[in-house]
């Protein structure tokens, strides 16, 4: 297997293609062999970041969103962008239960969930040209551990 490999998709901003970008982010992945748990990670992570972009980006008109995925020597790393409104304060956007559409129900709980699910996220934003997640996360780490320990 080559040490590195991308892909990337670009789809309409409709929340029926959460699901597609999560099973397209989820079968690159699976490239680097990894565990249930870890695909699950990077699918709920994946999934919380297209969803911002729909809800908060693009205020659920349609336009495009990309997911790139890059997995280099064991680390994983997805960018999902969009070209919506942008953040206006990124740091405060990032505090567990903030919310600007607490009328549609939303928990504040996206980036929360995202820095649970991966070793490594950042978020740059520019208000009114969009905003770039990049998301990392190491997979099989402690599986060689693991495994000598159970011999």
């Amino acid at each position: 297997m080559r040490d590195t490999n991308e892909m990337e998709v670009i789809f309409d901003s409709c929340s029926s293609n959460e699901g597609f970008a999560r099973v397209a982010v989820a079968s690159f992945m699976t490239q680097l062999n990894p565990t249930v748990e870890e695909v699950a990670d990077v699918k709920t992570a994946v999934s919380e970041a297209v969803t911002n972009s729909i809800i908060h980006g693009y205020e659920q008109e349609i336009h495009k969103i990309s997911v790139k995925c890059r997995i280099d020597k064991g680390v994983f790393m997805v960018t999902v962008k969009d070209t919506g409104k942008g953040i206006e304060d990124v740091e405060q956007a990032m505090m567990p239960m903030y919310t600007t559409k607490p009328e549609l129900d939303r928990s504040g709980m996206g980036f929360a969930f995202m820095e649970a699910f991966m070793d490594k996220v950042e978020v740059e934003s520019v208000p009114g040209e969009g905003t770039t997640v990049r998301m990392e996360k190491t997979i099989g780490k402690g599986r060689s551990l693991w495994t000598t320990q159970s011999l």
